[in-house]
C-alpha cells in the first residue's frame, strides 16, 4: 500500500490529499481492504488541487447552497443517491470531470455519472 501510495501522490497536487482521505474512509467503511481501495478511488486525478482547497471551499460556501442530509458516511467512494443536487465547478479550478455537492455540512466533489464522492474538501 505504502508504494500505491507514493506513486499516487506524484500524479498530480491534489492526489495527496485524495489518497490519504480515500484510505482512511475506506478503512472506516471495510477496514484494510477497504482502505487500498479507497486509496485508489481517492487519488483521481482531476480533482481539486490541495492549494486550491482552501479558495475553492470559500467559494462554495458563499454560494450558500443548502447541505443534502445524507444517512451514510460521507466517504471518498461512497455513493450519493441521485437527488443529491450538484453544481458545476468554476473554470478556474481546471476540473471538468467532475461536479461539487454540499453533503451533510461537507463539500464533496461528485463523479455525475455514478454520484460517487471522489474528493472531500475540508
Amino acid at each position: 500500500m505504502a508504494a500505491a501510495l507514493a506513486l499516487a501522490a506524484c500524479e498530480s497536487p491534489g492526489t495527496t490529499t485524495g489518497v490519504v482521505t480515500g484510505a482512511a474512509g475506506g478503512a472506516l467503511v471495510a477496514g484494510p481492504p477497504g482502505a487500498v481501495v479507497g486509496a485508489a478511488a481517492g487519488g483521481i486525478a482531476g480533482a481539486i488541487a490541495d492549494e486550491n482547497a482552501p479558495r475553492f471551499r470559500t467559494y462554495v460556501v458563499q454560494q450558500q447552497h443548502p447541505s443534502f442530509a445524507y444517512s451514510g458516511d460521507v466517504v471518498v467512494g461512497a455513493t450519493l443517491p441521485n437527488t443529491v443536487v450538484i453544481y458545476d465547478v468554476p473554470p478556474d479550478y481546471n476540473v471538468t470531470t467532475y461536479k461539487y455537492a454540499v453533503v451533510n455540512g461537507r463539500v464533496v466533489l461528485v463523479d455525475p455519472t455514478t454520484y460517487r464522492i471522489v474528493q472531500i474538501i475540508d
